[in-house]
This record gives structure tokens, C-alpha cells and sequence, in this order.
């Protein structure tokens, strides 16, 4: 029996951790004096709801060991003996070290155990590394064994293609992911960053002025870019605004000839706390 576990950054949907039994150790917001867990104390509604009037800018702290190895020794005793846990990058996040560092501690209590546990270091952020926790999990149900599905990961988890743009630039400076210079000059012509990942790090791919050219942008980098054999599915993330999220499915639907599933979640928490308001992103594997 595979379990597979992951850190609250990957932005699945309740109904997908819920459908494929996936559990989360949730990253801590730190919000003026208090701290929230993500997606357990705190959700992303209330989060969007309030971040306009917040007096400071929240920050994130990673899952602590003991979050992951809670979860490893749950699965170990519901009769699990195979553990896949998938985190973000660790250009980005402690939360891989984390999670190996719980790995340690697990068979340092049981060193005869014979679970076997691997941890993805996905290179990826977001739903980037939900894409690969979903695809991981369908493999599961098709019959796939662990070390199919771990092969699967560490093969294309860095093919698996991020596009991300922002309303709001002053959360991409405050969190490192953009300079003021290049701030000041998108605000200047009222451009739209958009960003992929690089070496398992955010970095800024393009520039549109207005939504209508960013999801037009989204669409032409779709069709150069996608492996045809490997995308059964895309999904797209969006933070407040879920309509652009649905325009730009149908986009997708109507411009490209893709004609698998598209899946739209919004992004949680910890991952808004660094993009802010009016994000949209994509997600899919790239040739």
C-alpha cells in the first residue's frame, strides 16, 4: 500500500486530498503575534478577505519534522508500507530538508522497519508540485508500484511547466521574487510580470500589459511547449479572482487543441502570502 503524503503549498483541492487519501503537513503564517497553520487554523478565502488590510506583510515558516513524521507513522499503522512524500522546491523552502530530516528520525525509532519511504525534491511550487502529487496518485490507482511512480517523479519534475503572474508587485518584492527596479518600471507601463521556475527558483519569463495578453501569452507558450504524450491534464490556480481562472480554461479549450482535463484550484495560503492578489497561473509538462 503506497501512501502519499505532501506539504500545504501544493494547493490541491479538499475533493483531490480527500478522493486519493493525500495528507499535508501545513506550513505556519505568521501574521502580526499570531501564527495560523495553513489550511488548518487559517483558509484562503479568510486569508484574501483580510490581506488588503493587514498593517505588515505575513511571512511563512516551513513544516517542522515532527509534521511529517506524524504523518509517516499514521500511515505506518494504518498498514501502509510504501511513503511518497512530495514537497516544493527546496530553492524556495526548508520544507524538503524537512521532511528527510523526518524520514532520519523515523527509522532511527524503528531501524527494522521495512517501509519504504522516498522524498521528492520537486523543483517545482504551487500546484507545480500538486501536478506531480495528482499524476502520482492516479498512477497509484492504475496499479503502478512505488518504484514506478518514484522513477516517474524524479524523471519529469522538472519538465512540469509553471507560468504565474501577479496584480500585485509589492508582494513579489517584499518576498525576494522581483527587484524594485523591475517593480517600479512594471508599474510605470502597467505590465504584468509574468514568471516560471529556473533551477527549482522563481524568475521572471515576461511582461504583458492587461490580463486578455497574459492569458493569450499562456496559450501561445502552451502550444510551443507541451508534451502532447505526458499532459492528461492541466491545472490552473488563481488566488481571489476565480473568473480569470475560468477564462482562462476556456481559453485553453477554445485556442489550443488540448482536450484532457483541466483542473481549476485556487492557491492557498502560504503560496498567496507571496503573490498577493490577482494571480493566475498554469501548470502542465513540457516537452
Amino acid at each position: 500500500m503506497i501512501k502519499i503524503m505532501a506539504d500545504s503549498t501544493c494547493d490541491l483541492s479538499d475533493d483531490v486530498l480527500r478522493k486519493y487519501d493525500i495528507s499535508l503537513a501545513p506550513l505556519t503564517i505568521h501574521i502580526g503575534d499570531n501564527i495560523y497553520k495553513d489550511r488548518v487554523d487559517i483558509q484562503p478565502d479568510e486569508f484574501y478577505g483580510m490581506m488588503e488590510a493587514l498593517p505588515e506583510f505575513p511571512t511563512t515558516g516551513m513544516p517542522s519534522p515532527s509534521e511529517y513524521l506524524n504523518i509517516i507513522k499514521e500511515a505506518v499503522e494504518a498498514g501502509h508500507t510504501e511513503v511518497l512524500c512530495i514537497c516544493m522546491s527546496s530553492g524556495t523552502s526548508g520544507a524538503y530538508q524537512s521532511a528527510v530530516l523526518a524520514k532520519g528520525y523515523f527509522f532511527e525509532e524503528s531501524p527494522e522497519s521495512d517501509v519504504k519511504i522516498h522524498v521528492v525534491d520537486s523543483k517545482c511550487m504551487s500546484h507545480g508540485s500538486g501536478w506531480l502529487i495528482m499524476k502520482s496518485a492516479m498512477m497509484r490507482e492504475a496499479g503502478a508500484s512505488f518504484e514506478e511512480i518514484v522513477a516517474f517523479n524524479e524523471t519529469y519534475k522538472k519538465k512540469v511547466k509553471h507560468f504565474l503572474s501577479v496584480d500585485d508587485l509589492d508582494h513579489l518584492i517584499k518576498s525576494g521574487r522581483l527587484t524594485n527596479a523591475s517593480a517600479l518600471i512594471g508599474k510605470l507601463l502597467m505590465l504584468k510580470p509574468i514568471m516560471s521556475v529556473k533551477d527549482g527558483k522563481g524568475a521572471i519569463v515576461g511582461k504583458e500589459r492587461g490580463i486578455k495578453k497574459v492569458l493569450k501569452h499562456y496559450t501561445q507558450e502552451f502550444m510551443k511547449r507541451n508534451d502532447q504524450q505526458m499532459t492528461d491534464f492541466i491545472i490552473v490556480g488563481y488566488t481571489s479572482d476565480r473568473n480569470v481562472a475560468e477564462n482562462l480554461k476556456a481559453k485553453l479549450l477554445l485556442d489550443t487543441d488540448f482536450s484532457g482535463d483541466i483542473h481549476i484550484m485556487q492557491m492557498g495560503v502560504s503560496v498567496g502570502t507571496h503573490v498577493g492578489l490577482g494571480a493566475i497561473s498554469m501548470y502542465f509538462v513540457e516537452k
